[in-house]
């Protein structure tokens, strides 16, 4: 395959892109330690988007394999998982962070977040989404205990590594280099980073 354009995900901003069914989307964790949290919405009808609650239902798992598809929340197909470098370790648990989220951890200003960054990556598009649907949050390692209780650590993944997804509709693809600062999602030095994606 042959890119058709690479995109620049700037630390702690978003990035959008149309891509036609068919289509591929490689999504790099460039510096290797960067969460980068992703959405998808039918490009007819932006009330169709990517679920991760419906996901979780169709696949029967909390993380897709390869050759598994994330659904709408319509139960459509959406996104392929094709290929994986990464150690195949993506969160579909927790939702965008926002304001809110950072003012419980202390923040007593602005902070940078995913919920605006969506926002601003679709509207460079001319669009606006209904609602903050809960990303798959690609890379992020959001480990499960026994007794139920989540830990916050450090991705598994390495400079380079990558997804490959394919379109399974029309739709639209957001993606955040989620600027959490305060916990160690993106690495122990809590230091987020620029991450890529290309269209093929």
């Amino acid at each position: 395959m042959t890119a058709v354009s690479t995109f620049t995900i700037p630390a702690r901003g978003g990035k959008a892109a149309f891509l036609a069914a068919g289509q591929h989307v490689k999504v790099i964790n460039t510096h290797g330690q960067q969460v980068v949290d992703t959405w998808a919405f039918s490009r007819d009808d932006l009330s169709e988007f990517m679920s991760m609650e419906h996901s979780r239902a169709s696949l029967g798992r909390i993380m897709p394999g390869l050759g598994q598809t994330m659904v709408s929340n319509r139960r459509r197909p959406v996104l392929t998982l094709v290929e994986d470098t990464s150690g195949g370790v993506h969160d579909t648990l927790l939702a965008a962070c926002d304001r809110f989220r950072y003012e419980l951890l202390g923040c007593t200003e602005y902070h940078d977040n995913c919920t605006d960054n969506l926002a601003a990556a679709l509207a460079e598009l001319g669009l606006a989404a209904p609602e903050t649907p809960s990303p798959w949050n690609l890379f992020m390692n959001i480990p499960v205990a026994p007794d139920g209780s989540i830990a916050f650590e450090s991705p598994v993944c390495m400079p380079g590594n990558y997804v490959l997804l394919r379109a399974e509709m029309d739709c639209v693809v957001a993606f955040s280099a989620c600027p959490q600062d305060m916990v160690p999602i993106n690495g122990a030095d809590c230091n987020p980073t620029e991450a890529h994606f290309q269209v093929f």
